[in-house]
């Protein structure tokens, strides 16, 4: 009788720990930078926040007899407020434009023939631009006299307007002052000492132009993040779907959108970050605007360090900002890690 031979699974080699020392030294150099042009920054960074009269000329990092006396100023500080407040409704509406119009264009793009490719490039041409550009540019179409104004003018509508008004319809955009919605009132019954409290907290009118130039140009990124989970999709679970009768808008109601949620918290994680951080379009765009409507954190960390020369205030003001960014970014980095472990 012929044997039969049983096979046996090769024998598992362990990684030599000679191997992780040798990507321990590879890796070292990149620690070392990170270490220092990162951490060591930040920490340095707090302590200028913390100091009473911080120079570069001077650099001391003696403390008053309050060392959080600079950022009990920054919280009081009316500019600083109305800064906090244009970022989290920049941050809000940015956010609503952005990811929902990117995706109803990703669904677009992606049933399209063979234009696919060209309207996948338009829709993405924009993200390729500077901000400065596109801030330049925005401010022109804006300007109240010119681009959208003119439209306005020499289209009719304008004169449709006065016809039926009685009055001109000449929108201010970037220059208008006027804050709509304000519940300052409201806060300060809910919150304790609200009375702190020095602005408007509403919604100022010359964010919306803001708003529609940044999403015009990260538009493009959410639709291509959306793009992407949706060709990931197998195509057989599309057509088990459809012989379930899962057919058009419940297909991506009941698969597509499930299967997208991941790429969806990824972009809006990625895109709150821009938002929060961002300076240059604006800064190109409007500036601080009219009772600084438009002004942003970055912007005042800017002006504080470089024109008012309080460096102490500019350096608590980032700090700032690095926090409410951490807020943000932390949770989805530690639910990241969670999950590949899992995996």
């Amino acid at each position: 009788m012929s044997q039969v031979k049983t096979s046996s699974n090769p024998p598992i080699k362990r990684k030599k720990r000679g191997g992780d020392k040798k990507a321990a030294l590879l890796l070292l150099p990149s620690f070392l930078i990170v270490s220092v042009f990162v951490y060591v920054f930040i920490t340095y960074t707090i302590g200028v926040s913390l100091a009473e009269n911080w120079m570069p000329a001077k650099p001391s990092m003696a403390r008053g007899e309050d060392p959080f006396a600079t950022y009990k100023n920054l919280f009081l500080n009316p500019r600083f407020q109305s800064d906090l407040r244009n970022s989290f409704i920049f941050t809000f509406l940015f956010l609503l434009v952005t990811v929902i119009a990117g995706f109803f264009i990703a669904l677009a793009v992606h049933n399209m023939g063979r234009s696919k490719g060209f309207f996948r490039g338009v829709f993405l041409l924009p993200y390729a631009l500077s901000f400065i550009v596109t801030g330049v540019v925005w401010r022109w179409l804006f300007n109240p006299d010119s681009g959208v104004n003119l439209f306005l003018q020499y289209s009719g509508v304008a004169t449709l307007y006065k016809s039926i008004k009685g009055e001109e319809l000449r929108p201010e955009w970037l220059t208008s002052a006027t804050t709509v919605g304000d519940v300052s009132a409201l806060l300060e019954k809910i919150i304790p000492g609200g009375t702190f409290i020095q602005v408007q907290m509403g919604i100022p009118l010359a964010l919306i132009p803001v708003v529609i130039a940044t999403a015009w140009q990260l538009l493009g990124f959410a639709m291509a993040m959306f793009l992407a989970g949706l060709v990931s999709i197998p195509d057989e679970l599309r057509e088990a779907s459809m012989m379930d009768g899962a057919k058009g808008s419940r297909y991506y109601r009941s698969i597509a959108l499930p299967m997208l949620a991941p790429i969806a918290i990824t972009t809006l994680v990625i895109l709150t970050h821009v938002a929060l951080k961002i300076f240059d379009l604006i800064y190109a765009m409007s500036g601080s605007g009219i009772g600084f409507a438009t002004d942003m954190p970055g912007i005042f960390v800017y002006e504080s360090m470089y024109k008012a020369l309080k460096y102490n205030t500019g350096a608590a003001a980032s700090i700032v900002m690095l926090a409410i960014v951490c807020v943000i970014v932390v949770p989805y980095l530690i639910r990241t890690n969670k999950e590949t472990k899992g995996h």
